[in-house]
């Protein structure tokens, strides 16, 4: 019996970036909820919002991702569940169930986020994207592209710099986070 996903067409992509930072801080932010705060607010032409619509952050966590009018190419909305989350090794990997890339010809898509301890003070952010797309867009598939990831990459390690988070960020309100900015 083949299932709908091995028949489909799959593929990955990878783009790493290097900090400049120790690999605990960039966790403070992709580790749990503060990334979907901030990316809206650094990058909105990216995302215009990203809204927790169940759970705390941790695996099992759905988010609902809301894209800026006029995006070209893209859904309003879609859904992602955070399915792995390993604070040791400092990655994290969300699934799209819902809207976006599913609506343009992907079957599945996964995000994975590791940051790789370099040095002490040194690290990088690797963004993987797994997909596969079904038989139908075979022939015609979707493009995947890691460029908004190398865009939240780059935005986030300034930030990061800018601000030297000081406290825990997971400890903090979604306003007080806000209000770092």
């Amino acid at each position: 019996m083949t299932t709908d996903i091995t028949k489909a067409m799959k593929g990955s992509l990878c783009h790493e970036y290097e900090t400049g930072l120790p690999a605990a801080d960039v966790w403070k932010v992709y580790g749990g909820l503060l990334a979907g705060q901030l990316v809206p607010q650094l990058l909105p032409e990216l995302f215009s919002k990203v809204e927790v619509v169940e759970g705390d952050g941790g695996v099992g966590t759905v988010l609902l991702v809301s894209f800026p009018p006029g995006t070209s190419g893209s859904s309003e909305t879609s859904k992602e569940k955070f399915t792995k989350i390993d604070n040791e090794n400092y990655i994290k990997e969300s699934l799209i169930i819902e809207g976006g890339f599913l609506d343009h010809g992907f079957k599945r898509y996964l995000v994975r986020f590791e940051i790789i301890r370099k040095e002490e003070k040194s690290s990088i952010i690797r963004s993987t994207i797994e997909y596969g797309v079904d038989d139908e867009h075979k022939s015609n598939p979707p493009v995947a592209s890691t460029s908004d990831f190398a865009a939240i990459a780059e935005a986030i390690t300034k930030y990061i710099k800018e601000k030297s988070i000081e406290q825990d960020p997971e400890q903090l309100s979604e306003e007080q986070s806000i209000q770092l900015i």
